[in-house]
């Protein structure tokens, strides 16, 4: 386990905060040994609550590309054919993974391909499992297309707490199952939009764990 690029700044600057608000308390703001305790217990457990957030598994991965692994850790919950208006313009099998704050943040590609499509959306930020934070909230969407020129949409999704998306890959680029395809910022859920026709490997509810568990199965050509 480590840390994620992604924290290095945050956690930076948090640990310089939280050094200058137990300074402060400890010589000027409080007199009471239990309250400076208090303060620094507080601090500490922010900064390990905060820490959290930014770790990075050391998994491997067996690469399959007949296999769509799961892009985060995580609770399903979402099963469903959709109209994907977009990309495809066309229905596709939703699978959708809510992150929960006790979850790993960074996101991987689900399989091998080249980046088709990429764009970013500005937006709210409502609670990540509701329905319509598919639609309304800050996401970055990625269409991967495998050797099989077979495409499915990745869409990254920002929940209550999170404030910036990162993706990483630009369109033209080919992608490694099991690479890093970005990071959410405190939150929050990762839409795959697949074929119909998809095995779908998972179920509503279920826990699933990047780079291990299978979401689904490209159909036959």
């Amino acid at each position: 386990m480590t840390i994620h690029k992604e924290g290095y700044k945050i956690l930076v600057l948090l640990l310089i905060v939280m050094i200058l608000v137990v300074l402060g308390a400890n010589n000027f703001l409080v007199s009471s040994i239990l309250g400076k305790r208090i303060i620094f217990f507080g601090c500490v457990v922010l900064y390990l609550f905060v820490l959290l957030f930014f770790r990075k598994p050391n998994r491997s991965i067996e690469i399959n590309e007949k296999l769509i692994y799961a892009p985060a850790d995580g609770n399903v919950v979402a099963i469903e054919e959709v109209e994907e208006d977009e990309f495809f313009k066309e229905k596709r099998i939703q699978v959708s993974v809510f992150m929960t704050i006790f979850d790993v943040h960074m996101n991987i590609f689900p399989f091998s391909g080249r980046i088709k499509y990429m764009k970013y959306h500005p937006g709210k930020n409502l609670v990540a499992f509701l329905p319509k934070s598919s639609q309304l909230n800050e996401m970055s969407s990625v269409v991967i297309e495998n050797e099989n020129s077979t495409g499915v949409l990745v869409r990254q999704i920002a929940g209550a707490l999170a404030r910036r998306i990162v993706t990483y890959p630009k369109p033209g680029d080919n992608v490694k199952q099991g690479d890093e395809l970005g990071f959410i910022k405190f939150g929050s859920r990762v839409d795959l939009f697949l074929p119909i026709g998809s095995k779908i490997n998972v179920h509503i509810g279920q826990r699933v764990k990047l780079k291990k568990t299978v979401i689904a199965e490209f159909a036959e050509a």
